[in-house]
């Protein structure tokens, strides 16, 4: 009797321990699941970040690695944009409200890495007559950037204020491209130029 009962606590035993390992089995599986779950939604989210950032550092490595060869692609880069907006007519006013948007953002960025990173290193470098020349500029910019936005689309003065803000931008572009900036570039050395490089992509990588 003694050895049947032995017997039977020994199959309880067994079979709780069977039990106990079925359901520690299914725990896991259950586990295993939800872990899955977490690390494809953890990977979708570094896709996502990583496409992001890789997307941001394709609009702001189109210059180069050089700051001056940055700027004069932005540069080209609004240029073209004032292309497509001198080319619409009176009855397109969405495209012109969604083309004028394009240029203020190009405008928006290409100032913050100019008034952040470049004007105060031309004021480090003795050339703050040239950088608050220039910085002054970015002032008009913003006032034509503001009539052109409030002014009605479909008007026949619209695209003449227009062609009257290109004129001001080109003049300020060559100001830059061919007096300060080559002038300045050939002041600092290699080692100088990179760290403004790197300075001025961080910058505007903020914006890209």
């Amino acid at each position: 009797m003694a050895t049947t009962k032995g017997r039977s606590r020994t199959n309880q035993k067994q079979t709780g321990g069977e039990a106990n390992g079925a359901n520690r089995s299914a725990f896991h599986w259950g586990g295993g699941q939800t872990g899955a779950l977490a690390a494809a939604a953890v990977a979708g989210a570094a896709v996502g970040l990583a496409a992001n950032y890789g997307r941001k550092f394709l609009v702001q490595g189109m210059g180069g690695h050089d700051w001056i060869d940055a700027l004069k692609t932005e540069h080209q880069m609004v240029l073209a944009i004032f292309d497509k907006i001198e080319a619409t007519s009176d009855e397109q006013t969405s495209a012109r409200t969604h083309l004028l948007m394009k240029l203020k953002y190009a405008l928006d960025k290409h100032a913050v890495e100019e008034e952040n990173v470049i004007y105060p290193a031309l004021r480090e470098a003795n050339s703050a007559h040239d950088a608050d020349a220039l910085n002054a500029e970015h002032g008009y910019v913003k006032t034509y950037l503001y009539e052109l936005e409030t002014m009605p689309k479909d008007s026949p003065d619209w695209l003449a204020r227009v062609r009257d803000f290109r004129s001001m931008i080109q003049e300020h572009m060559r100001m830059e491209e061919e007096e300060v900036f080559p002038k300045f570039r050939n002041a600092l050395s290699e080692d100088q130029n990179a760290k403004l490089s790197a300075r001025m992509n961080k910058e505007g990588l903020k914006m890209a």
